[in-house]
């Protein structure tokens, strides 16, 4: 269980590592999950031993938003006379977010040829 931990744990400092002296725009955990993916790729016998240590974080990843809901607390006074900027930001992201993924997708299976799965004519 150790082992797996410090696994974790390493990938995530050396994918900071690799972001910050490359000067990457990429967050350093990503690249840190991309390196754990290939690592777990290359030798599966780790995985049986990662598994358990991640499912278990998994399990408790509620208690990491935490933090965030207290910050939200504190600067409630703010949040408060700023809340139609963050409310109007929210749902305009969040439709922005889903038309981009709604026209990837219908792009991406246009180019697989799976246009008749989605129900497109040609």
């Amino acid at each position: 269980m150790l082992r797996a931990l410090f696994a974790l744990l390493f990938f995530q400092l050396a994918g900071e590592v690799t972001a910050r002296g490359l000067d990457l725009p990429v967050p350093g955990p990503v690249i840190g999950f991309v390196l754990l993916a290939l690592l777990l790729a290359a030798w599966p016998a780790a995985r049986r031993e990662i598994e358990p240590v991640a499912d278990g974080l998994l399990r408790h990843l509620s208690l990491l938003f935490v933090p965030a809901a207290v910050g939200v607390i504190q600067q409630w006074g703010l949040v408060r006379t700023q809340a139609l900027p963050i409310g109007v930001a929210l749902v305009v992201s969040t439709w922005a977010a889903l038309a981009v993924t709604a026209l990837v997708f219908r792009a991406v299976a246009r180019r697989l040829g799976l246009a008749d799965a989605i129900g497109e004519a040609g």
